[in-house]
């Protein structure tokens, strides 16, 4: 992603407030918007990264001013549209009747099965480890260079890192490569390193915190040897 969405290393949005004792929801809508992640991603409606593609799919300045889980609602929306579970004439209608009736009850629909499926997920675990037959080009202690162009499509490949130049730390075997899952190439597993940044060749000699590091977790063909 090239635009607002990728916000790290970003000036000019103020501190992150972080709040004493911050509940886990603030609002009830929160929680249901949090349970329609699993619900439709179990029912195949949508990857992890083709839902993070969604949310850039938002316009900047709707992004920028809204909260954390609309930002989860809108890629829903346009997911289960897409795959034609809602009407988008139907999904408009009965957003305006609860504007309207704001007091009146959600539907009551329960699944079982469903719920099991998702229990059975939560305990354990979802992981995006994929075998492969790929041989890994690079090794712990390689020192390696971010590529600096600009990829269309979602990646994970974040703009504050792309030219850097750092040190591999771990190797992780392959996982689903997100460039790929998110933009509807398929999964293509790829090797997964973590790179360890000096701070000042992230953030420059003057606004880096002194013997600093940071670490970023990179695909392989994001990389090559410096």
């Amino acid at each position: 992603m090239n635009g607002v969405h990728d916000l790290g290393g970003t000036d000019g949005l103020g501190p992150v407030q972080v709040e004493d004792r911050e509940p886990v929801w603030h609002s009830d809508w929160e929680k249901a918007a949090f349970a329609m992640f699993p619900a439709n991603f179990l029912k195949g409606h949508f990857n992890l990264d083709e839902f993070r593609h969604g949310i850039e799919q938002m316009h900047p300045a709707e992004y920028l001013l809204s909260p954390y889980y609309e930002h989860w609602i809108h890629t829903v929306e346009d997911h289960v549209v897409a795959a034609g579970v809602v009407d988008a004439e139907e999904l408009e209608a009965r957003t305006q009747h609860y504007l309207k009736n704001p007091d009146e009850p959600l539907p009551d629909r329960r699944d079982p099965e469903q719920v099991a499926l998702f229990e059975q997920v939560m305990r354990a675990g979802g992981s995006a480890r994929r075998e492969s037959g790929r041989d890994p080009r690079f090794a712990i202690g390689d020192r390696v260079r971010v590529a600096d162009d600009s990829p269309l499509g979602h990646t994970r490949r974040a703009r504050y890192v792309r030219g850097k130049t750092g040190v591999i730390d771990l190797a992780h075997g392959t996982f689903i490569y997100p460039d790929s899952a998110a933009n509807g190439l398929g999964e293509d597993p790829q090797h997964v390193y973590t790179v360890r940044f000096d701070a000042a060749q992230l953030w420059g000699e003057e606004a880096a915190d002194p013997n600093a590091t940071v670490t970023f977790d990179v695909w392989e063909p994001y990389i090559e040897k410096a």
